[in-house]
């Protein structure tokens, strides 16, 4: 080990000047210096913090933003630390320097601004890029520096400045080029902001209670109101719907069935949210998340003629829910579908009324309406079982439009069917699913269906089971990326289980195939999983005949359960049962 006074002698070294001209070099001495003070602040190092603080305050551009990188870096690592004993330490330090973090935050900010509006580029770059680094400091010690931080004046004032703040960077934004050098990070700040609201509520949802009100006005003005059109971009939006949802869901606000059993501090908030969620704000916005929200847009209705494998993996992708518009959006629905679904059920009920029959094929905006109303009612199939009766639904409108085969009629037919996947074990009586395998079986045969998990009864079943698999296994070699073969593969395992040995007069074409798709996958292990799976359903349903496939089946059992094979981290559980 280093002696004391090395030691003593680097940490001085480390911190004499922030001069490092070399963007790169300079993050990496910043985290350097806070790995460092990770071990040895600030018992050993009580210099380190005085130093930073000095240094951020000099007039040299360089120094300064250097100094400020390295603050950020200590900051943020000194927060990290979870031991009882750290923790009091940085609460000590957040104490400490918390006023002069936000004088340098608003500093850095309103010089920003002001040359923003000046239109000095190049100043108001540098200044904006000083103003993420204290906010990104800001955000640290807000959310981990303190027990109990809504008794801190400083930090309540902070929080609620936010809103503000954000309001003038949005403005701001209307002035700045898409193309701007400045842009790019502008939007950064952007959702540095709502990050340090997310934040603090994930951590202190109790101390949040107070701001409760204005994140939900601000985040619902902005994303369902025409507040937002032409500032707000997707991960603004994205971030407020986050922000709408923790809210809604987050359990510090749901009283106890038993009142008298709940706290002061879930009985207040839960105040705030009844009071603010009221019929016609919680209307407007499940009209705007169906309407407005859940409608396909040019791109995708593009990306999906033009790619459709990529399309369907795009759209299911996932957890991606918490970055990306589409799933956030059916994820907030969802959420506030089930928490006031008393109220919001007839709101949606009467946008399904409104689009009884068949819709007109040349009205492309109608279509995409009735598409993302239907899209609506399968994400709320659980909350609806009451209210829906899904069996005449199929009987009377549904099985009508799978059989309108225009194709600008595609959307609805995909999503009409999707709807019944959703709904098939919620609310469908088992005597209509020969109608349904019917209309499966025509989709398939028009190419038209993006693959969904079935339930059947097998007796019902077999009639359509030699077409079926034929058409499943045209798909299987038609399709070409990796995510799609999977599905279908185990679309085709499940049928093979069911069926059990009354696959055999129709597995020859499949049996050929697997050995070349085997061959073909050598770089996706997952597809391997999913072929390990079909061949495990294969040999139990050919049973003693499962023998004329050993010479491709004893092979891809030694790869699967060699351990010195890297693969078999992915196959040796299937290799093993198929074994």
């Amino acid at each position: 080990a280093l002696s004391e006074e090395e030691k003593t002698t680097l940490r001085a070294g480390l911190i004499t000047n922030f001069n490092e001209p070399v963007n790169q070099i300079a993050t990496q001495i910043s985290v350097l210096i806070a790995k460092v003070a990770r071990v040895d602040c600030p018992r050993q190092w009580p210099e380190l913090i005085p130093t930073l603080l000095e240094s951020v305050k000099v007039q040299d551009d360089l120094r300064q933003h250097r100094a400020l990188l390295t603050f950020y870096h200590v900051t943020k690592t000194l927060a990290s630390k979870r031991l009882a004993a750290d923790r009091k330490l940085f609460y000590d330090l957040a104490s400490g320097i918390y006023s002069f973090a936000c004088s340098l935050w608003n500093h850095h900010t309103d010089t920003f601004l002001q040359q923003a509006c000046a239109g000095d580029e190049a100043a108001a770059t540098n200044s904006l890029e000083r103003t993420l680094l204290s906010l990104k400091v800001l955000r640290k010690l807000t959310v981990h520096g303190f027990v109990e931080p809504h008794w801190n004046v400083e930090v309540m004032g902070f929080l609620h400045a936010v809103f503000e703040r954000l309001k003038q960077f949005l403005e701001c934004s209307r002035s700045i080029r898409a193309e701007n050098v400045c842009r790019d990070r502008l939007e950064k700040t952007i959702i540095l902001f709502t990050k340090v609201l997310l934040d603090f509520l994930d951590q202190h949802p109790f101390s949040f209670t107070s701001l409760i009100q204005r994140s939900l006005e601000f985040a619902v003005s902005y994303v369902f109101t025409g507040a937002g059109e032409g500032i707000v971009f997707e991960r603004f939006i994205v971030q407020c719907m986050n922000l709408i949802k923790m809210i809604v869901k987050n359990y510090a606000y749901k009283p106890s069935k038993n009142i008298e059993d709940s706290s002061p501090e879930t009985l207040e908030a839960h105040k705030i949210k009844t009071a603010f969620f009221t019929y016609p704000t919680l209307m407007e916005i499940c009209r705007r998340l169906v309407t407005h929200y859940f409608l396909l847009t040019k791109e995708e209705l593009t990306m999906w003629e033009e790619d459709p494998e990529s399309f369907t993996v795009e759209e299911t992708g996932g957890d991606s829910w918490k970055y990306s518009l589409r799933p956030c959006t059916e994820v907030l629905f969802i959420d506030i579908f089930h928490e006031y679904n008393q109220t919001l059920t007839p709101v949606l009920l009467e946008m399904v009324r409104g689009l009884q029959g068949s819709t007109n094929v040349e009205d492309t905006s109608a279509i995409l309406i009735k598409d993302a109303v239907y899209n609506a009612v399968g994400l709320a199939a659980y909350e609806l079982f009451d209210s829906v009766d899904f069996d005449q639904w199929f009987k009377n409108q549904l099985l009508a439009e799978l059989q309108v085969s225009h194709n600008r009629y595609k959307p609805i037919r995909r999503r009409v069917i999707w709807l019944i996947g959703q709904w098939i074990s919620v609310k469908f009586k088992s005597d209509l699913r020969p109608m349904l395998y019917e209309a499966i079986r025509n989709l398939l045969q028009d190419q038209d269906l993006v693959v969904n998990d079935f339930e059947f009864r097998t007796d019902q079943f077999l009639p359509y089971l030699e077409s079926m698999f034929t058409l499943l296994f045209q798909l299987l070699q038609e399709v070409t990326q990796c995510d799609t073969k999977m599905h279908v593969l185990h679309v085709l395992s499940c049928v093979i289980e069911r069926v059990n040995m009354q696959i055999q007069p129709y597995v020859g074409c499949l049996v050929q195939y697997l050995p070349l798709l085997w061959k073909q996958s050598e770089e996706h292990n997952m597809l391997r999983c999913a072929i390990l799976t079909t061949l495990i359903h294969l040999v139990q349903g050919l049973g003693a005949d499962s023998k004329n496939l050993y010479p491709f089946l004893l092979p891809v059992i030694q790869l699967s359960t060699d351990v010195s094979q890297p693969p078999h981290v992915y196959l040796l559980e299937d290799g093993l049962e198929l074994w």
